[in-house]
């Protein structure tokens, strides 16, 4: 592509962008998302795919697919998957963090995690519209900055069958994709005590904060049992007044795993928590579970055939592990050989200085569209 042209498809792409994320989709905001997901259906539908939403309470997901093409059509599919919701809050791009773009950096909430990476599929897809090419299957979840708890199941339904999955998250900053992924599982902790007055009657007080406290301790000094689990403690509420012993308390702990073992002693540790104190009582509920995706031969291979296809466009491609967990955390434990990180390159995911390098799309694009006519 000549230098112009190539900054003709960076404008296109980044006008593309920009509507995207100024159309914010946070996590949980079902009318927001179901919009957007609407949005993406006609997309899908006008690049020549059969799409549709599938109905969730707290937003619709969206599957698409596109018929191969040539002798190729009948094909095992490859799948791609990409999340439409974001960890900012309605008003974010109105306010703190406005799309803006300055020196070939683009900035906004979700341009990088990961609503660059929808982008890139769909230029990736009009690049192949005349090309031979096994068919693609598209999933974009509505839940994933959560774990997604209602797409589980669908991505493992529409993972039968095909022939790899990509995920479309942010690579890492070097360019390279992500060959494996930790664990990881969300925790919430939740001390039930007995109010009472502070100073007039604190004997006959539980208090839940104290006992939460207590419990995180017990949880801190658990993990530090392991060398390569990680544990944050998100979030933290209870009690209401100073002069009220606090009768409720909850915690949400987000861990990360690099194996399925530690994974499950860890979390069977954590769900067997006892009061400390008489009195009180302590709940322990896994919100969401993403398994850890492990190295394997066949995603080495997959690696080695993704690099030969970014050659054809003159790039250079490789990839190694990554702490953060996606929607490939599944594909990837189920077996079926995946990569990710085909968004483009960036920096600042779930930070107030989230961007990406906008001349980067394009490439980007070229080594999707090389991948689905290559692979």
């Amino acid at each position: 592509m000549s230098t112009e042209g190539n900054q003709g498809e960076v404008g296109r792409m980044l006008a593309r962008l920009r509507e995207y994320v100024e159309h914010e989709t946070p996590t949980g905001e079902a009318d927001a998302l179901n919009a957007f997901a609407d949005r993406l259906v006609a997309r899908y539908t006008e690049l020549g795919g059969t799409a549709r939403r599938v109905p969730s309470a707290t937003g619709d997901h969206v599957v698409a697919d596109f018929p191969g093409r040539g002798p190729r059509a009948d094909e095992p599919p490859v799948l791609f998957l990409g999340h439409h919701d974001t960890v900012w809050p309605l008003g974010h791009v109105d306010g703190p963090m406005p799309w803006r773009e300055q020196d070939g950096i683009v900035h906004g909430p979700g341009v990088f995690d990961m609503k660059g990476g929808l982008v890139v599929l769909e230029t990736a897809l009009a690049l192949v519209a005349d090309a031979d090419h096994r068919p693609v299957r598209v999933v974009v979840t509505a839940d994933e900055e959560v774990g997604s708890p209602s797409a589980r199941e669908l991505v493992a339904e529409q993972s039968a069958g095909v022939l790899a999955a990509f995920g479309l998250e942010p690579p890492h900053p070097s360019g390279k994709l992500k060959t494996s992924r930790r664990g990881s599982s969300r925790v919430r902790i939740e001390i039930t005590g007995r109010e009472a007055h502070a100073a007039l009657d604190p004997g006959s007080g539980v208090s839940a904060i104290d006992e939460l406290i207590d419990q995180l301790t017990a949880v801190r000094a658990l993990v530090a049992t392991y060398e390569q689990v990680l544990c944050n403690v998100g979030t933290v509420s209870g009690g209401g007044r100073t002069n009220v012993v606090a009768g409720s308390a909850v915690a949400e702990l987000g861990f990360r795993f690099v194996d399925p073992d530690t994974e499950r002693a860890v979390l069977d540790a954590v769900r067997a928590l006892q009061p400390i104190r008489d009195g009180a009582r302590v709940k322990v509920s896994v919100i969401s579970s993403r398994p850890a995706w492990q190295p394997s031969a066949a995603v080495e291979e997959l690696l080695a055939k993704v690099a030969a296809a970014g050659r054809t466009v003159g790039q250079e491609v490789g990839g190694r592990a990554a702490a953060g967990a996606a929607d490939t955390n599944l594909t990837g434990s189920l077996g079926i050989p995946s990569l990710d990180g085909f968004g483009p390159i960036g920096q600042g995911a779930h930070a107030s200085h989230e961007q990406i390098q906008g001349a980067d799309l394009p490439n980007r694009a070229a080594l999707v569209a090389a991948v689905i006519t290559e692979l």
